[in-house]
């Protein structure tokens, strides 16, 4: 499950061939303890939750990078290998 950013605590990280549960461009985004999968590219969240302030910091970084999400969503369904995206700062 490759990590494909990193930032204040956040993990982010994209599966391969992962398009048959939530049927939709998703990620999986990690926090201490918290676990949420998040489509892309709307923000909206499809299972589980993180701490509010946290989820508002994805979900900017989200609408910064939507096109790189959305070009690694195509490599990772078909098991490429995916690019890292830049954190936020």
């Amino acid at each position: 499950m490759p990590i494909i950013s990193m930032f204040y605590g956040v993990v982010i990280r994209m599966f391969h061939f992962d398009d048959k549960k939530h049927h939709a461009p998703h990620i999986h985004v990690v926090y201490q303890n918290y676990g949420v999968v998040i489509a892309i590219p709307s923000g909206k969240v499809l299972d589980g939750k993180i701490p509010k302030g946290k989820m508002k910091l994805v979900q900017a970084w989200i609408e910064l990078h939507q096109d790189e999400l959305m070009a690694d969503w195509e490599l990772a369904k078909n098991g490429e290998e995916v690019f890292k995206i830049k954190p936020l700062k």
